[in-house]
């Protein structure tokens, strides 16, 4: 007897919007010209303009997994800081339902206090109230991994470690929207396969959640849904298994 196919998670409303998200950065370059005569070497400067993100559109819904992929330097980095709000379109527009919550993997912990007064404070920034912290305080620990060294001051944390420590602080609460910067790159299979179900969780709970990642196994585990970009172009959206066999095979070219 053949089984029925599993139904598609039921989405919600639309809780982000991305309407023709161009962003582009003005840097000061540099470079070296050969002065007439060929003796000396003139340094030229300028204002360079990097075009990252280009015309970016997309509409996600609430209980949404989206995985967003791409080579280095494509623009989802910047494509994430825009949606929370930290980086703003040059043209176009993001709208979001709710404030989102941007986990990094540079997302600030302050490196002379210890990983117990770092797990405090960091829920109290996620929006945690005092009491709602404490009390949350020995799951966080526990999830991260890091009981054994929570006495002692972040700048001892090798750079896994303290990543461990901020997702831990980030999933302690559910939130509408969660952005996930890179951060299940690190740590052993345990707490990967830890992370990825409490985003399954957060999705389950109609929370949405964005996960950039250069695993594509993260990405097929985790997400019902991927974004391809490149070179700051949408190039490719929709069915997981689809856009990672195309990214994939393109990287062979």
């Amino acid at each position: 007897m053949t089984e029925a196919p599993t139904a598609p998670p039921k989405l919600g409303a639309p809780i982000v919007v991305a309407n023709d998200v161009h962003v582009e950065y003005r840097t000061h370059a540099s470079g070296k010209a050969l002065a007439n005569g060929g003796s000396l070497f003139k340094r030229q400067k300028g204002i360079r303009v990097v075009h990252a993100l280009k015309g970016v559109s997309f509409e996600v819904r609430e209980g949404e997994s989206i995985g967003v992929i791409g080579h280095n330097g494509s623009g989802k980095s910047t494509l994430m800081r825009t949606i929370a709000g930290l980086t703003t379109a040059t043209q176009g527009a993001v709208y979001a339902s709710s404030r989102p919550a941007l986990l990094g993997v540079n997302a600030a912990l302050i490196p002379d206090l210890s990983g117990e007064k770092n797990v405090l404070l960091g829920a109290l920034a996620m929006g945690h109230s005092k009491a709602a912290a404490e009390e949350q305080y020995e799951d966080i620990v526990e999830f991260s991994g890091l009981s054994e060294f929570i006495d002692l001051p972040m700048k001892t944390y090798s750079s896994g470690m303290q990543a461990r420590l901020r997702f831990s602080i980030a999933v302690s609460r559910d939130h509408q929207i969660l952005l996930v910067d890179e951060a299940l790159a690190v740590g052993d299979k345990a707490f990967r396969d830890k992370s990825e179900q409490r985003i399954r969780d957060l999705r389950e709970q109609a929370g949405t959640v964005f996960l950039v990642s250069h695993s594509m196994r993260s990405i097929l585990d985790t997400c019902t849904r991927v974004l391809w970009i490149d070179h700051g172009n949408l190039k490719m959206d929709g069915d997981p298994k689809k856009v990672v066999k195309a990214y994939q095979a393109s990287a062979k070219k």
